[in-house]
């Protein structure tokens, strides 16, 4: 997996290459739902309704199956907005356009 890529639909392959304890630490900052695959072939889709307690000898691997909802939306992302945001609420403030008091 890519830095910056999103996780959504991965699928990953524990072994050589990939440890479990690499895909446990992604799953808990993914934002979407997960499916843990357990030893034992049963599936437990996890949608964020928790707490859930699964031990780690339990898991086979963990499944990216929800939509990414931070896909795309990187700090910088919203950095700049918040920044434009507050660049505009300047400029309506400084253009004088306040109303007169009639007095």
């Amino acid at each position: 997996m890519t830095e910056g890529a999103t996780l959504e639909g991965w699928a990953p392959e524990i072994g050589p290459g990939l440890s479990l304890a690499e895909v446990v630490d992604k799953a808990f900052d993914y934002r979407g739902n997960v499916t843990v695959v357990c030893t034992n072939g049963v599936e437990i889709e996890l949608t964020g309704g928790g707490p859930h307690t699964i031990t780690y000898r339990e898991i086979r691997t963990i499944r990216f199956t929800g939509r990414d909802t931070a896909a795309g939306n990187s700090y910088a992302a919203w950095l700049r907005a918040k920044e434009a945001a507050k660049a505009a609420s300047r400029s309506e403030k400084g253009s004088g356009s306040t109303p007169s008091s009639g007095v």
